[in-house]
């Protein structure tokens, strides 16, 4: 009875272990998201978005369309904390809400995309953050910008 036990043990492991594996080498920057919230799916007609490695090197993120000349958004980097944003902004989000990424149900998910934030700043766009992992930690990294002054980029 105790071998049945750790064969099972031994092919739940093994199976958790290959979904892992899977998803490894996918970024922070995957829109594993609802097509409805994603940063891509609500940018005007002709801004496609674009890849941006972080400050760091360490992942990448998406810029979608292009800052105004006098835009604060102009100023941000992907890989910026929320707290960086702000000063930059200075001002909080006109708006924000947070959603679970596909991350969420990875096994075994250890980093710190597994929910995401959307902040709104009017006259500017949208930004998407990460937020945090399935405890709670970590997160609040800059991964996304969306230039878009009429606001269409924020769902809620």
């Amino acid at each position: 009875m105790h071998t049945a036990i750790v064969k099972t043990l031994a092919t739940l492991a093994v199976t958790a272990l290959l979904g892992a594996c899977a998803t490894q080498n996918r970024d922070t920057s995957s829109t594993a998201a609802p097509a409805a919230t994603s940063p891509s799916a609500t940018a005007p007609a002709g801004n496609a978005p674009q890849t941006a490695k972080s400050r760091d090197g360490k992942f990448s993120g998406e810029i979608t369309g292009s800052a105004g000349p006098n835009a604060r958004f102009a100023k941000l980097e992907i890989g910026m904390t929320s707290r960086e944003v702000q000063e930059v902004m200075d001002r909080a989000p006109d708006r924000t809400h947070s959603y679970e990424s596909g991350k969420r149900w990875i096994p075994f998910y250890f980093g710190n995309d597994a929910r995401r934030m959307q902040a709104f700043y009017k006259g500017e766009g949208c930004l998407i953050f990460t937020g945090g992992n399935v405890w709670g930690g970590g997160g609040e990294e800059l991964i996304g910008i969306t230039y878009d002054t009429a606001g269409a980029c924020y769902q809620p």
